[in-house]
């Protein structure tokens, strides 16, 4: 496995360390991106990085976490390679990763979630096979209309 790359806001940052802690009890490799406390930051500023990382190859997957999970998705979304989903119960997680090719992991912040199991932070699925289907094919390729993939 890639190097996984991670990011949050001042608002994810305890859970981003606990998933740290996590990702090193698995052997995991990660890099990490910030922020590195807890003081007030725009996530722009860390989410931009992490993409341009999981673009070009360095990252794979990404997860990124901040207080809604929107604000950090949207602008993870703006670049072209990322597909980052905004998942919150492990089972969207999978459906997003197998059915959608998500290659960013988005989680908000609700209170306690780093007590939480890992498993409901990055379910193992994560990083399973992907299904590139044809409404994947449309939303990355707009252009292309409804032409089958050569992935197919």
């Amino acid at each position: 496995m890639k190097t996984i790359g991670i990011c949050s806001d001042h608002a994810g940052f305890e859970l981003k360390q606990y998933v740290k802690k996590w990702l090193e009890a698995k052997g995991w490799e990660y890099k990490d991106f910030g922020t590195y406390t807890t003081d007030s930051c725009d996530y722009p500023d860390f989410a931009h990085p992490l993409a341009l990382a999981v673009e070009n190859g360095e990252c794979y997957p990404g997860i990124a976490i901040c207080g809604s999970g929107e604000g950090i998705g949207i602008t993870l979304n703006k670049h072209q390679g990322i597909r980052a989903a905004l998942c919150w119960i492990p089972e969207i997680a999978h459906l997003a990763r197998q059915h959608n090719n998500a290659n960013v992991l988005v989680r908000w912040t609700p209170p306690g979630t780093h007590r939480q199991n890992s498993r409901s932070i990055i379910p193992r699925s994560c990083f399973g096979e992907v299904l590139f289907d044809r409404n994947t094919y449309k939303a990355c390729f707009p252009e292309k209309g409804n032409g089958l993939c050569c992935f197919y």
